[in-house]
């Protein structure tokens, strides 16, 4: 007996100390734990992208089942011409966190946390089959660059000076025009934008050059976190990227329709003036498409009965009061000092004579009329004759 007695206070001892260790070895490890965490969330640079929240942006498409109306439109962005565009530019270098839109895309598709794909000039897939390789793509546009590893574990980095972001001065967009019967809703939302390299051509001139395309629903989350201002006069910003986009503040023409001979605008309308008309006749086509589509109600047809009658009445006014119709001019001197003149010296020739015949109209009798040596004359006077023989 005496000895179990001492036999337990040692086991009881142990097992204490053996629960002890356990709790501390438990405890280091947790801590080593957060620590590597810690180290890899430093390391990591941009925006930190959830799962959920790409879901969230990438949303859910329309079932092809429930479309009664789809057009893809390819427009090009010109961000050194057209002032709604400039956000897209600016600003060249970072600045306070700020950056432009090429040096987002860039760097999400050198770090690989988008893919690119193949321009394929019309026919673009995105498949797996034709993702852009990063390596090649660099070498491809003369990008210098640093790499470690190979493979797929290839890790590539940029300096910020070897970005061209002078360059792209272009933007290939997909745009989708979708009616979707269950909501009877004209939806409009872009599908990819490929940046376009500016570089000076062989034959002289500036040549384009379209890098990749990257899908603009795995662009939204990186987007939304970018905000820009859009003019000089208000210089905060308070729209993302992502808003720019969604709510359709670019300014772009059209260079391309999705077509069964997979012919551009220019290749379909050789002249410059009929490619415009046909252009702006599809731009009008999309935008009145869903308005066409409603029948308006009693107060809007007469709310748009009374204006056509107002208009109407308006152009009577402006006819009437534009009755006198002023002479045309013919210009055919060349020297403008000697066309006024001749006109000034024609037009007081005018007055002259004008003034001289009113002049010899005031001073001048009136003439007695002569008889005429005819045959009524001689009746006349011989009547006369007559008349004084009777009354003698």
């Amino acid at each position: 007996m005496k000895k179990l007695k001492r036999i337990f206070p040692i086991v009881a001892i142990a097992t204490t100390m053996v629960a002890a260790m356990a709790q501390d070895n438990a405890g280091v490890v947790r801590r080593n734990g957060g620590s590597k965490r810690g180290q890899k969330q430093e390391e990591t640079t941009g925006p930190k992208i959830t799962d959920r929240m790409q879901g969230f942006f990438e949303g859910t498409k329309t079932h092809d089942a429930d479309l009664a109306y789809m057009r893809q439109i390819y427009r090009q962005l010109d961000l050194k011409n057209v002032a709604e565009n400039t956000p897209l530019y600016f600003p060249e270098d970072i600045v306070d966190g700020q950056q432009n839109l090429f040096r987002i895309i860039l760097g999400l598709v050198v770090d690989g946390k988008i893919p690119a794909y193949e321009y394929l000039d019309g026919r673009e897939v995105f498949t797996d089959q034709y993702k852009v390789k990063v390596g090649e793509m660099l070498d491809r546009f003369d990008i210098y660059y640093q790499s470690q590893g190979s493979g797929d574990r290839t890790v590539y980095s940029i300096e910020e000076a070897d970005v061209p972001t002078g360059q792209v001065l272009k933007y290939y967009i997909i745009e989708k025009w979708e009616f979707d019967r269950r909501s009877n809703r004209m939806k409009t939302y872009v599908e990819a934008i490929c940046p376009v390299l500016t570089r000076g051509g062989d034959f002289g001139g500036d040549a384009n050059y379209p890098m990749f395309w990257v899908k603009f629903d795995q662009l939204r989350p990186y987007l939304a976190q970018q905000y820009v201002f859009l003019t000089d006069d208000n210089n905060l910003p308070q729209y993302s990227l992502d808003d720019y986009f969604n709510l359709g503040m670019y300014k772009g023409e059209i260079y391309k329709t999705k077509n069964l001979r997979n012919l551009s605008m220019a290749q379909m309308y050789p002249d410059e003036d009929e490619m415009q008309r046909a252009q702006d006749s599809i731009d009008t086509h999309l935008r009145e498409f869903g308005k066409n589509l409603w029948v308006p109600t009693r107060d809007e047809y007469l709310a748009m009965k009374e204006a056509e009658e107002e208009a109407a009445a308006a152009r009577k006014i402006a006819a009437a009061k534009g009755d006198s119709i002023p002479e045309r001019t013919v210009v055919v001197a060349d020297d403008e000092s000697a066309l006024t003149k001749t006109r000034a010296s024609k037009r007081s020739g005018r007055k002259k004579s004008s003034s001289a015949s009113a002049s010899k109209s005031k001073t001048t009798k009136p003439k007695v009329s002569q008889p005429k040596s005819s045959n009524s004359s001689v009746g006349n006077s011989s009547a006369e004759k007559s008349v004084r023989r009777r009354k003698r």
